[in-house]
């Protein structure tokens, strides 16, 4: 949501609004998530990916002119976007995935947030948009886009950034703005480490109070990586400033100093997915009677890849505060606090306790599988605090448990990242095989 009583704009307005979402760099923090698959095609909730929390935003919003940047292992992002978001033939609407490219000009990676956009610019302003909403495909959050929106033609800004309350411990990791009561940014630092900045980016009481958030021990306002711009000034930055490679390092702090640039308050929740460990964590709270987080509510849906799976097929089995997702099979297996997703095959006997299990991209029958381990979960194995990838083949008496006391590391087959253990996908774990 955004400030008390602003109301969001129509969605004829947002059709002149492009959405740009950034799909990441090599996302080595959340490997061996992203070691096959770039960040936003990293599966989430049992069923979706991370590219659908912004482009389900978008498409809420009233936004239907999306464009996806990425580089890196985009084969099965660009399929998923390909086979899930199709506008139909009485709307110009569209979402187009832009890969780094050599052209006459450059024939260079991607050298930042900024840089992605402006290697782009020709493909993104040949269609007319008035406004730019440039985005990340790593978060987890609901907005309605129309508020930032609004926000931005009332200020009259040149550019208007989305920021949130965090603690003092938070701040490093963040883009932290200052800003005058009138909501303009005075300051935009990017990941603050020093403590006598950080002292001097504290936000007063007032700010917070004037925009109704509540922010009690959150005495800072950090960057969401939702920025809004006016294209022209978007367009004149890139091409005027090309030794400006990201939005947070360089072109926002150094546009202070020449445009109005403008906060706008959000109080909702919002979770960077940039770790295992956050993956985890986030992955653990949507188990939860009430959670923080909701794929859908009844005017929020989450789009995602619709497919035609059978129902899911339990044969007594123990299942608590657990998520479930098409097409999976249960044996006399004990689950709780996981997720389980789709075409999961869990073997009789086997326990998971705080796991997440994405499941498989297809099912097998015997002929396919010849003499390997069966995909997916085998008869009396124990999974805990861990990440089972796609097409896993988990054999028999297999034992997972991760805890704090693991030591990061990388093996034939999974990796441990925060006392999380990550099986890779189409790994094979041989029967009997015990990590803890």
């Amino acid at each position: 949501m955004g400030k008390a009583g602003q109301s969001p704009l129509k969605y004829d307005f947002m059709r002149r609004v492009g959405a740009v979402v950034l799909g990441g760099g090599r996302g080595t923090r959340l490997y061996p998530l992203t070691k096959v698959r770039s960040k936003p095609a990293v599966p989430l909730g049992g069923r979706y990916r991370l590219i659908d929390i912004p482009l389900s935003n978008c498409i809420r919003s009233g936004i239907d002119h999306i464009f996806v940047l990425t580089q890196f292992n985009s084969h099965s992002l660009n399929r998923h976007i390909g086979g899930t978001y199709q506008f139909d033939a009485f709307t110009d609407g569209y979402v187009q995935v832009l890969a780094a490219e050599q052209t006459n000009e450059t024939g260079d990676w991607f050298q930042g947030t900024a840089d992605a956009v402006r290697k782009h610019l020709l493909h993104i302003r040949e269609f007319g948009i008035e406004h730019y909403l440039i985005l990340s495909g790593d978060h987890l959050y609901h907005m309605d886009y129309r508020t930032i929106m609004a926000t931005h033609l009332k200020k009259g800004a040149d550019i208007t950034v989305s920021a949130l309350p965090v603690t003092r411990q938070a701040a490093p990791g963040f883009g932290i703005i200052r800003v005058r009561r009138s909501g303009r940014i005075r300051e935009f630092v990017e990941k603050p480490f020093s403590q006598d900045v950080l002292g001097q980016l504290v936000t007063p009481e007032n700010v917070f109070d004037d925009a109704g958030l509540e922010a009690k021990g959150k005495p800072y306002l950090a960057s969401m990586g939702v920025y809004a711009f006016r294209a022209q000034v978007l367009e004149e930055l890139l091409i005027e400033h090309p030794e400006w490679v990201d939005f947070g390092k360089e072109l926002l702090p150094n546009a202070l100093k020449t445009h109005n640039v403008f906060a706008h308050m959000f109080s909702g929740y919002w979770e960077d997915i940039g770790t295992v460990k956050s993956y985890f964590d986030a992955s653990m709270d949507m188990t939860a009677a009430r959670p923080v987080y909701e794929f859908d509510t009844p005017d929020r849906p989450t789009f995602t890849h619709a497919r035609a799976l059978p129902g899911v097929k339990i044969l007594n089995a123990d299942i608590r505060h657990s998520i479930i997702c098409g097409g999976s099979r249960i044996a006399k297996a004990s689950i709780n606090h996981s997720i389980i997703g789709i075409r999961s095959i869990i073997g009789a006997g086997a326990e998971i306790d705080h796991g997440v299990v994405l499941g498989a991209d297809y099912y097998e029958d015997d002929a396919r599988r010849g003499h390997q381990i069966p995909i997916g979960i085998g008869a009396n194995a124990r999974i805990k605090q861990a990440i089972i990838d796609h097409n896993a083949r988990i054999g028999r008496g297999v034992v997972i448990r991760g805890s704090k006391r693991l030591k990061d590391c990388d093996e034939d087959g999974f990796s441990i990242r925060d006392g999380i253990v990550v099986v890779y996908k189409n790994a094979v774990i041989p029967k009997g095989t015990v990590i803890e």
